[in-house]
């Protein structure tokens, strides 16, 4: 079987726009064949996904979330009728990202969002800790770069993990739902409240807690 690398996955998606975990499986069901992967991806229904990115969705939910009275998040998610707006597959969609959102407390939705001074402050402090630790200064940057989209990767709604299914971003499913549903759809804004921020107070897992519910559930 053909050896599908991380270069391949980054044509397909560039190809199709389907998401990275999509295109990987896909690549390795072909083994390894690009163009049949993209047929792959069609028939699943996957790349039209990014053909529907830049159609109009003004209708949609705002969806609410309280975790046991301690942190509560509003979410409005956006679809192109009232009709899908209504369906059990996008009202649960809502509901998955306002948990995410109580468990994980990103910054944004997507890396455009995110505030340039925090991710500016971010990089320095990146920068003077890899010196300190005696890493070569021609390297330094490229060392940075990738703790960089770490960072995004943790603090950036889209590129977090989904707290149900680690395997796949919220953009992954995201993507699932639009190729699912046939509209496009974009998670426009979100605020989150947690009981005492700001306060001194004991630091809660609400990730791991969340999880534990889940779990149980």
């Amino acid at each position: 079987m053909a050896k599908v690398t991380a270069a391949m996955v980054k044509e397909l998606r560039e190809r199709t726009q389907a998401g990275m975990l999509d295109c990987k499986k896909a690549l390795t069901e072909v083994d390894g064949d690009m163009d049949q992967a993209v047929d792959f991806l069609r028939k699943k229904g996957l790349s039209k996904a990014a053909k529907k990115a830049g159609r109009i969705a003004t209708e949609g939910a705002v969806t609410s979330y309280i975790h046991g009275g301690r942190v509560g998040v509003l979410v409005e998610v956006n679809c192109e009728t009232d009709f899908v707006g209504k369906t059990d597959d996008f009202q649960a969609f809502c509901r998955d990202v306002a948990l995410q959102i109580a468990a994980m407390n990103p910054l944004a939705v997507s890396r455009e969002e995110m505030d340039p001074s925090k991710v500016e402050a971010e990089r320095v402090i990146l920068r003077e800790r890899a010196l300190n630790e005696g890493k070569p200064e021609k390297i330094v940057d490229k060392i940075v770069d990738g703790q960089v989209n770490k960072y995004y990767s943790e603090t950036v709604l889209l590129e977090q993990k989904f707290v149900k299914d680690d395997k796949k971003t919220i953009e992954d499913v995201l993507r699932e739902l639009i190729a699912k549903i046939g509209e496009n759809v974009k998670i426009r804004r979100f605020v989150r409240y947690e009981l005492g921020e700001g306060l001194e107070k004991k630091q809660e897992d609400f990730a791991a807690e969340v999880a534990a519910q889940i779990a149980g559930s």
